[in-house]
């Protein structure tokens, strides 16, 4: 079993592929910048909203009945402010409008500009429909940093499906073992480990870990962290 208080560089690495929401983007940011309609419920909201949009992806994905991700995102979210009885006019339109925008993690820039410099390979692998992904990529100007931006889509199913995975091995042209995969999202990170990839999971909300094929290589508590595990100072 491998053993993650091990902070040693990960061998062999060629590229560097990220999740995007809770990894890269904080999707707590949307119902944080409407708290002036919110208040209270904001952090309430915000849960409620992500616990449903993951379950609804995997329940989509055991059923084969496929949506974009904006679908599911709304879906969500219509299920979380009726749930909390939440019902003021406009306010869904600016949620959802605000999942285009999210907020990048402090970090982030900053580490994806280090790896870049490094000359390491980096992509996005992402639940994200390629209509969400690329305001949110350019919101954050961050589309200088990656050779590609992959979407679920182009497989037709939502992770942890294994064929998500190979989308990265097969656009970078790089074998699953040279790969570090950065996830926020314990499943994800769990999933990518049984798939193959090297993985460092970014353990930004404290979970406990996962009972679940594979294990990550290593843990962090944010992106800052992660630049040293591949060798880049």
């Amino acid at each position: 079993m491998t053993d993650i208080s091990n902070q040693s560089p990960l061998p062999s690495i060629r590229a560097c592929v990220f999740d995007a929401y809770g990894t890269l983007f904080d999707f707590g940011s949307a119902a944080r910048a409407c708290r002036d309609e919110l208040g209270a419920d904001a952090d309430k909201l915000t849960a409620l909203w992500r616990e449903k949009q993951i379950s609804y992806t995997w329940l989509r994905a055991v059923q084969n009945l496929h949506a974009d991700f904006w679908q599911v995102t709304g879906d969500a979210l219509d299920f979380a402010l009726e749930s909390l009885a939440i019902d003021k006019p406009g306010l869904r339109d600016r949620l959802m409008n605000l999942y285009l925008t999210l907020e990048p993690f402090p970090e982030a820039a900053d580490v994806l500009k280090r790896l870049k410099a490094a000359g390491m390979r980096m992509a996005i692998l992402s639940n994200g429909s390629p209509d969400m992904l690329a305001p949110l990529v350019r919101a954050a100007k961050f589309e200088s940093f990656f050779d590609a931006v992959l979407s679920v889509e182009e497989a037709g199913v939502f992770k942890p499906h294994a064929s998500v995975y190979q989308l990265a091995v097969d656009r970078l042209d790089v074998p699953a073992a040279a790969i570090s995969f950065q996830s926020s999202n314990a499943w994800d990170a769990w999933a990518a480990s049984a798939f193959g990839m090297k993985v460092v999971w970014c353990n930004r909300y404290g979970q406990r870990p996962e009972r679940l094929p594979g294990k990550p290589d290593r843990e962090v508590k944010s992106l800052a962290e992660f630049p040293t595990l591949v060798g880049v100072n």
